[in-house]
């Protein structure tokens, strides 16, 4: 490890570090447009310079200088001030005076370093160049005039999104940054380069001209778009919801979002639901609590203890332990989450788990897709891929064959190939040290695949002891993508019956409790009373002969429980619009007019329950499900295996409600044309 002189400070650094991030481990902090801790260095922006000894008596770039013995490094000196402000005068010679009019104005790094590194004036009087506007797609706006060319859009789009569409075309003043033929960027992960860049150059369209940073209440909270589990900040003005950004959390979604969890929020004010409604006359018409409680009483009563709950994808636990208490209470056992029709053994919970963790499956040298989109699943799964991919993993595929932005090796899309895997797959995973199986939603939803998955987990050696792994860690390779952000946490409370949705349909429910469910097979139900509980009028609501109107998930605090079996908390960001409430006060009242009166007055009563009920939602961070693979018989049935999401911008309530959501369906996934207004 080297040891080098910062400003005096004398420091040891790891192998392989640059100048730049000696000198932050030194406290120094070193200005820099183009270098990015997750992408490769550039080192064309020329903002990061430092004086090296022993070396040239000339300022170096200290992004790519590898850190050495016996170096000297100044941050401060006079030659590395008067460089500095040599390098920013050249950057603004160009950019336009926007500051008032920018998006990006107060968290720009152009504005942040001019001020703390420029001179305070220009030298510089002739014309500035001007760029015409590029068409980036729905969710970026560009005014790339003011870009300064510092590449991370492309480098980003490149190397972490897998999607090369972005790049420069030109040379020298000419030079400009576009994507190809100026189409949509077709990326779920395009609205990243927002954050990345650091000017005013790409900014958020759904977000533009909406609020100044320091107008906003910033709330930390959980993206429920997917099953990752994304750590996100809700930035919202009074009780609107303005903006979702991506928040650091290196062992969830490292500085990433998808573009989904960004620019969905715009449904969360759309077609809402803010007062109770009761249908009468086979018309659903506004009513009060206490019309919409009394009605619920009714059909309790004829229900004799033949009640059910089935829980929507976006749901916190305390919701779904109220409603689990509920059903209880009233003499029921049927609760499911898995509303979209999918059955798979649920007795062994880290049989249908994550194991290898999202930062392990970097460490992957041998990867098998089953039945699985992960660029629509879950893109921040998909990104940890390509990270594997890079350090020279290998991967197959048995399902429909996509475009996975990382080379594939197809084996078909018959389900039964799983129990017939090639001889040289079979030898490849045995000679792996870090093997592992990917089992998606697709493949979930036939008839014994789980079975044959893990009867696989022996054939494959997916298991491994620390001896064999040859990092002195054992090694558990099988893994379950999860669509919903409620599953996991569902499943540890109990919310899978036996035979999923369709046989929790045969019992025939007198009363259903549908929690925020828009996507159950309703006409399966047609002799229940249906109570939907949610926030917005889409399908659930349309089915329900009762409609109590809940909270979104920016409308209250929760925990969540990601594929991974990772536990996290979200808090509130803005208060329910209307007469809508916080789900489980809902229940609570209704229990109450139930006279099954529930046994917690506060949500942290509520919450003290849960825990009591379920120890390991206690804790933030990993469960620790252990290993035992229940004993299924692995009898695959053949058949094509389908496509577990056909949209991925309309997968849920809230997206179906945001028009930016609409707009990216209708041009990204369907290639409709949309014209600008100079056209």
């Amino acid at each position: 490890m080297p040891k080098l002189k910062v400003d005096g400070i004398e420091i040891e650094v790891p192998a392989g570090a640059t100048v730049l991030q000696a000198c932050e481990l030194a406290g120094k902090e070193i200005p820099r447009f183009c270098y990015h801790e997750r992408l490769s260095i550039a080192g064309n922006c020329r903002m990061c310079l430092v004086e090296v000894k022993p070396g040239p008596p000339k300022p170096q770039a200290s992004c790519a200088l590898p850190a050495a013995d016996n170096q000297e490094i100044f941050t401060n000196s006079e030659m590395v001030k008067k460089a500095r402000e040599g390098v920013m005068e050249f950057l603004l010679i160009n950019h336009p005076l926007d500051c008032p009019i920018c998006d990006q104005g107060g968290e720009c790094d152009l504005q942040d370093q001019s001020v703390a590194y420029g001179r305070g004036a220009s030298r510089y009087h002739e014309h500035k160049r001007a760029v015409t506007e590029k068409y980036m797609g729905p969710v970026v706006k560009t005014v790339m005039t003011r870009c300064i060319q510092c590449t991370r859009c492309v480098r980003f789009a490149e190397e972490v999104a897998g999607v090369p569409e972005i790049g420069a075309i030109g040379r020298g003043e000419n030079m400009q940054i576009t994507t190809y033929l100026e189409h949509a960027a077709k990326s779920e992960l395009s609205g990243n380069v927002v954050d990345l860049c650091p000017v005013g150059a790409l900014t958020s369209k759904p977000y533009a001209f909406e609020a100044r940073p320091w107008e906003l209440r910033k709330t930390l909270a959980i993206d429920v778009m997917d099953a990752v589990g994304t750590n996100i900040r809700v930035d919202s003005r009074g009780r609107q919801v303005l903006r979702v950004v991506p928040r650091i959390n290196d062992d969830v979604n490292e500085e990433w979002a998808s573009d989904k969890t960004r620019h969905a929020v715009d449904g969360l004010v759309r077609k809402r639901l803010d007062k109770p409604y009761l249908r009468k006359g086979g018309k659903l018409v506004a009513a009060t609590w206490d019309e919409a409680f009394a009605a619920i009483a009714r059909a309790a009563k004829g229900a004799a203890g033949s009640v059910a709950a089935i829980a929507g994808d976006q749901l916190d636990c305390e919701t779904m332990f109220a409603a689990r208490e509920l059903v209880h209470a009233l003499g029921g056992t049927m609760l499911e989450g898995r509303q979209s029709g999918l059955f798979y053994d649920t007795s062994s919970l880290s049989a249908v788990n994550f194991n290898s963790t999202f930062n392990g499956i970097e460490t992957a040298d041998a990867i098998l897709l089953v039945g699985t989109n992960l660029r629509w699943e879950a893109p921040l799964i998909n990104t940890r891929i390509r990270k594997a991919i890079k350090k020279g993993a290998k991967v197959w595929n048995i399902g429909p064959a996509i475009d996975q932005t990382y080379p594939i090796t197809e084996l078909g899309d018959d389900a039964a190939l799983l129990a017939k895997l090639p001889g040289e797959v079979v030898d490849a995973f045995r000679s792996a040290h870090r093997p592992a199986l990917i089992m998606g939603g697709g493949a979930l939803g036939i008839e014994g695949a789980q079975g044959t998955a893990l009867a696989a987990v022996e054939t494959l050696g997916l298991i491994k002891d620390a001896a064999s792994t040859g990092s002195g860690q054992g090694w558990n390779g099988f893994n379950v993508v999860h669509m919903a952000a409620a599953r996991m946490g569902g499943l540890m409370l109990g919310f899978a019956t036996e035979g999923g949705v369709k046989a929790m349909a045969a019992a025939n429910p007198r009363l259903l409790f549908l929690m925020g469910a828009d996507d159950v097979p309703f006409d399966l139900f047609g002799q229940s009373f249906k109570v939907y509980v949610g926030h917005h009028g889409d399908k659930g609501a349309h089915a329900a002969d009762v409609i109590l109107p809940g909270a979104a998930y920016t409308e209250k605090a929760g925990t969540y429980v990601n594929t991974e079996g990772r536990v996290q908390r979200g808090d509130k960001a803005v208060f329910a619009p209307g007469d809508a409430r916080e789900d489980w006060t809902i229940l609570r009242a209704l229990s109450d007019v139930l006279g099954k009166t529930l046994p917690f007055d506060s949500f942290e009563a509520l919450r003290a329950a849960m825990y009591a009920a379920v120890p390991a939602l206690a804790e933030e961070g990993l469960v620790d499900f252990g290993w035992m693979a229940p004993k299924l018989a692995a009898k695959p049935k053949a058949g094509e295996i389908p496509s577990p999401i056909k949209d991925f911008y309309l997968t849920n309530a809230i997206c179906r409600a945001s028009p930016t959501m609409q707009r990216c369906s209708a041009e990204i996934i369907h290639g409709q044309d949309f014209a600008e207004a100079a056209e």
